[in-house]
């Protein structure tokens, strides 16, 4: 039985023109093999499985070619290379950094260096996964990156460029491999299914090169799989329900039912999907990432951005002419939110309803919201307001003025007024007001009866609040202010600590140990010696300020709190004298004994 080979090691690039979507890497290092200026130091960086140890493979390949083609290719015919595919050359060198990544490792790998190639140009040394060396290994391995013998060649691969110091950075060519498109993808699996007879759907093949995100290797993995799977026939249906993926006709179904309204459709269709074994999240994140493929698809010039399977591409265009713009950023706003608090949810399946609930009646919101801004503003007509003009008489006069002659009006002109009337609510006629100037205004009863009655509304409101404002500033009239001296304030005080002592209230001591200083007839000093104090007085500034501003009349009474370190204040404590300072209390008061002292020159042992 012939032993089975993954795609993924089986269909290895051997030389640079069959490295997949990397062109940008492999004429670099073409050029630099055909021109002879080769780095001493190269570091491949990019996603995983893009083809950086491939590259890396087949450079130190070429490199060591006994005939390289003229375009840099190595001829896959000398000794070299033949013991190269081989796997027994004894000038490349691979090392794991993941597993070797101690200062041992590479120590022994910088002693292999000393030692020339025994046949071929050169000895490569391939790093693979260098982001796993300590900082350790990184600066044992400085000296020798930097300067290594003529002909060794150090090829390093990582995933990870930020993790490896910049000391090591600057000493490598640095290639970044990016990851291969979902078309350099598409031809890939296609070529390796013609070799090995693999019948397969183009639909099939461009759902398998989106799974993989860009990683060839993943590709060929999920290629082998499904066609175990399926016994060599690869099916977009087979495909799909391998890899777990919700088929995109279930979301042309729910976009119908969205844009009908049809609550029951959408709701019935979730539950067919939920039989399936899809979970909910699966079901927000695909239905937003088809909403996202259809705003792109009413735009042309991002239109080539979509990664949809080619058979769907007409339809997503024509969904996408019916739909608006503000509704398919409204649907990613609801969608992106439900995805967010589906982990918090505790009902899953009825996190996901509610969703489509909104977004089933979210057309209609947005008719809704359009029709508004839209609306004509031609039909909107001015409100009538009835002018009054002040009429200026002399008050003296009573006699009312000869009313001029007036001819009768036709019948047409007398019935037009009589329908207005009619039609229009019977307003009571301006009462007349004397102003004290002698002006008569004509004043509407009907807005005077509405301030007057008790039921007013806002203006009865207004007015009992001016009332109020107005009787309480004639009270605080009435009542005139204490002058603040410091007898009145310290009488006033001891009946404060009288009701903080009643109350047994811890802060009685600082009020009492506090020093009142009238400032002016507003405002007063507290003098305290200590913080603590100063905080226990500040604990009760409230009602303090509330006392003193009724006792005094004076609700502009305030005070501060300050801090003093004054000598009557300060609580004396006896510290018991040492032995100079004894001495110095003996002689002041006999001084004979420091006279007896100096004759003598005696020193004191203090």
């Amino acid at each position: 039985m012939e032993q089975f080979i993954v795609s993924a090691r089986k269909y290895r690039p051997q030389n640079f023109s069959t490295v997949v979507g990397q062109s940008h890497i492999t004429t670099t290092l073409k050029n630099a093999i055909r021109n002879q200026q080769l780095a001493h130091a190269f570091l491949f960086c990019g996603p995983r499985g893009v083809g950086k140890t491939t590259c890396a493979r087949i450079l130190a390949k070429t490199i060591n070619c006994e005939n390289p083609s003229a375009d840099g290719e190595a001829c896959n015919k000398c000794h070299s290379c033949i013991s190269f595919n081989e796997g027994s050359s004894m000038n490349i060198h691979e090392l794991d950094a993941a597993s070797n990544n101690s200062v041992d490792d590479i120590r022994a790998l910088v002693e292999q260096v000393r030692f020339a190639p025994q046949a071929g140009k050169y000895k490569v040394y391939i790093v693979d996964e260098v982001h796993m060396l300590s900082t350790s290994a990184f600066n044992a391995f400085l000296k020798t990156l930097e300067e290594p013998p003529h002909y060794a060649i150090f090829i390093l691969a990582t995933t990870e460029k930020h993790k490896i110091l910049p000391t090591i950075l600057s000493r490598c060519q640095i290639f970044d491999f990016k990851r291969i498109t979902t078309a350099d993808t598409v031809g890939h699996l296609e070529e390796i299914c013609e070799k090995e007879h693999i019948q397969a759907e183009k639909a099939a093949l461009q759902v398998i090169a989106q799974k993989s995100e860009g990683c060839m290797r993943d590709a060929l993995s999920i290629l082998d799989k499904i066609v175990s799977f399926t016994n060599g026939e690869l099916s977009y249906g087979n495909t799909l329900e391998h890899l777990n993926i919700l088929d995109a006709a279930y979301y042309f179904k729910l976009m119908d039912c969205m844009l009908g309204q049809d609550l029951s459709g959408a709701m019935l269709l979730y539950d067919d999907i939920n039989r399936k074994g899809f979970e909910g999240d699966l079901v927000l994140n695909g239905f937003a990432e088809f909403l996202r493929n259809l705003l792109l698809c009413k735009d042309s010039r991002v239109a080539a951005l979509m990664e949809v399977v080619e058979s769907f591409r007409p339809q997503y265009e024509k969904t996408a002419q019916r739909i608006s713009a503000g509704y398919l950023v409204s649907a990613l706003n609801i969608l992106s939110e439900a995805e967010i608090q589906y982990k918090s949810a505790r009902n899953k399946k009825l996190h996901v309803e509610l969703t489509l609930i909104r977004l089933c009646y979210l057309q209609q919101a947005v008719e809704l919201a359009g029709g508004a801004s839209r609306q004509n503003t031609t039909d909107v007509r001015p409100m009538n307001f009835r002018i009054l003009s002040p009429i200026v008489q002399p008050a003296a006069k009573t006699a009312q003025p000869a009313k001029p002659h007036v001819a009768p009006a036709p019948e047409t002109e007398r019935i037009e007024p009589v329908a207005r009337q009619m039609a229009a609510p019977a307003v009571p006629p301006a009462a007349p007001v004397t102003e004290p100037g002698g002006a008569v205004l004509l004043v509407d009863e009907k807005l005077m009866a509405t301030k007057q009655k008790p039921g007013g509304g806002k203006l009865k409101s207004l007015q009992h609040l001016r009332q109020q404002v107005s009787s309480a500033s004639q009270e605080q009239k009435t009542q005139t202010a204490i002058p603040l001296t410091t007898e009145g304030l310290q009488a006033a005080w001891q009946e404060f600590v009288a009701m903080l002592r009643n109350n047994k209230n811890p802060a009685v001591q600082s009020f009492e140990l506090a020093v009142l200083q009238v400032e002016n007839d507003q405002q007063f000093t507290i003098i305290t010696p200590n913080n603590l104090q100063q905080k226990f007085i500040d604990g009760e500034r409230l009602p303090l300020s509330e006392f003193l501003q009724q006792r005094f009349v004076n609700r502009y009474l305030n005070f501060q709190v300050i801090i003093e370190a004054r000598e009557d204040l300060q609580i004396k404590i006896e510290v018991p004298l040492n032995s100079r300072e004894r001495f110095q209390q003996l002689t002041e008061q006999f001084p004979l004994i420091k006279d007896l002292k100096d004759r003598l020159r005696l020193e004191l042992d203090y």
